[in-house]
């Protein structure tokens, strides 16, 4: 028999898939000190962002022959000791995509209209006619140019709604060449419009976009610092859904305080769960809790995505 931990928690249609598959799962969560001390009990590990899937972990799990995390990235997997041992790795890089590009274009439009800092004053008993006056300088998106770090799955979909936005579009993508973008109406199934879009190099990209977001891993040095920040025009917002450590958070709080960078849309940060109170707080930074995949269509889709993957690996050997 075949015993899961979903030590994050997995999405109910992911769990019924596997339940239906006759494999047993346990969503009881295993806090992380104690988990290579019970991790030998099961068969195959699920994780999300919490849970760290360490050496010491993966010695300890002497039975494990999955490990799946329910997301895009692996930066909280040891990956390379995980396969030296001959365990299998998944993650789910399909089922979030459209979730994490919603809310990268969610920051865009709130950067552009000042949205969070008209929130936050008017909430507080901010002067309705002041507030009016101060934030009646937002701007249309329609023109502008955003600048795509990292073209994969997630950078696709971003484009695929600016361009239907009227935004012109840029992207640098050192595994990627170009990429045919196909937006398709949803209530027009035989109109679709493709567009091929051809990557260009770092520089060219961050040096002549208006906006720019980022959708690479993590888990190396900042690839955004004081340096990048200087080539990129003045007054560029930056938008970060992807890793926290991307960029540099000290540069990114220079440039704020400059005019350098006029704003920023942030969802991850490198302290999480305990984010440092000057981006919080910052009035120019749109804040989210790293939600980026975090919405009910695309739980759902992750659930069954691993589910799918285990179910595979298996086949009928329960």
């Amino acid at each position: 028999m075949i015993k899961i931990l979903a030590n994050d928690g997995i999405h109910p249609d992911g769990r019924l898939l596997l339940e239906e598959a006759a494999y047993v799962v346990d969503e009881d969560k295993i806090p992380q000190e104690a988990l290579a001390d019970r991790i030998a009990e099961y068969d195959v590990l699920i994780v999300r962002s919490a849970t760290k899937v360490n050496k010491a972990v993966i010695e300890a799990g002497k039975n494990l022959k999955v490990i799946a995390r329910g997301g895009v990235g692996l930066d909280n997997i040891d990956l390379e000791y995980a396969q030296s041992k001959g365990i299998q790795v998944f993650n789910t890089p399909m089922a979030s995509s459209r979730a994490v590009a919603e809310l990268a274009i969610a920051h865009l439009f709130s950067l552009s209209r000042m949205l969070h800092r008209s929130n936050r004053e008017l909430a507080s008993g901010g002067d309705f006619k002041k507030l009016k006056k101060a934030y009646e300088t937002g701007f249309q998106i329609k023109g502008k140019t955003l600048g795509i770090i990292g073209f994969g799955r997630i950078g696709q979909e971003v484009a695929k709604i600016a361009l239907g936005m009227g935004m012109s579009v840029r992207a640098h993508d050192p595994f990627v060449q170009e990429a045919r973008v196909g937006i398709q109406l949803n209530d027009y199934k035989d109109l679709t419009f493709d567009v091929n879009v051809q990557t260009e190099s770092f520089d060219k990209v961050i040096r002549e976009s208006d906006f720019i977001t980022l959708h690479i891993p993590g888990g190396g040095q900042p690839l955004i610092t004081a340096d990048e920040l200087n080539k990129m025009k003045d007054g560029v917002f930056l938008i970060n859904t992807a890793r926290g450590g991307i960029i540099d958070e000290e540069a990114l709080l220079d440039a704020l305080e400059s005019g350098k960078v006029a704003g920023a849309g942030i969802d991850v940060f490198q302290n999480e769960p305990t984010p440092r109170e000057a981006l919080l707080k910052h009035p120019n930074i749109s804040c989210t809790p790293h939600i980026g995949a975090s919405t009910v269509e695309a739980q759902s889709y992750i659930g069954m995505e691993l589910a799918d993957k285990i179910i595979a690996f298996f086949g009928d050997d329960k």
